[in-house]
């Protein structure tokens, strides 16, 4: 999709202030600072629209961008916050189960991990979660530039068997912001939930 038009059309918290279009919408979900803010400017051609923060956790809201009047991309809060409180954290995790396990508009889910590590405890439990839900589900291995492409297969090869995906025949694509590398094939995938499921 070439993307001209986009909109930051609200942050909610709860589902009466969901959007009311009836758009397809596109969950990000990630832990704090995977990048999900570069891969949102990446599939939107903007350098900066969704903020970059050098405080991961920043995000306490679901922010919904509408993209060419067509969908949303929603930008989920960051799991593995590392300065709120467990009361806060409580609250984090009811708002996010209720908007992935409710919300009829959603078509999938874009889970973003560090392709530079093996998921971690959190990866594993927010991909379990969205299985368990039965939400169709795209694996992002992020910041892949920052390896060297003799160690990427090797990277992958973690990224899938900690995860389970061959099980789960779960896509994953890896992606860098820098190069684009992966952009084409993310918004495949998004074409084919948004339109698959009309």
């Amino acid at each position: 999709m070439e993307v001209q038009e986009v909109q930051l059309v609200m942050s909610a918290v709860s589902p009466t202030q969901y959007p009311t279009t009836g758009l397809p919408e596109i969950g990000l979900v990630g832990r704090s600072n995977v990048g999900k803010s570069s891969l949102t400017n990446t599939l939107i051609n903007r350098r900066s629209y969704a903020r970059t923060s050098s405080q991961p956790g920043k995000t306490r809201t679901l922010n919904f961008y509408e993209v060419e009047h067509q969908l949303y991309f929603v930008d989920v809060p960051g799991y593995g916050y590392a300065k709120v409180s467990k009361q806060e954290r409580a609250k984090f995790g009811t708002m996010i189960e209720t908007y992935l396990s409710e919300r009829q508009t959603l078509k999938g889910v874009i889970q973003l991990v560090d392709g530079r590590h093996a998921p971690s405890d959190d990866d594993v439990s927010m991909y379990q979660w969205l299985q368990y839900y039965d939400i169709p589900t795209l694996i992002v291995a992020t910041k892949i530039d920052k390896i060297k492409p003799g160690v990427r297969n090797r990277q992958t090869s973690l990224i899938t068997k900690t995860l389970g995906l061959k099980q789960t025949q779960t896509p994953l694509i890896t992606f860098s912001a820098q190069t684009k590398l992966g952009k084409e094939d993310v918004w495949q995938w998004i074409e084919t939930q948004i339109g698959g499921n009309e």
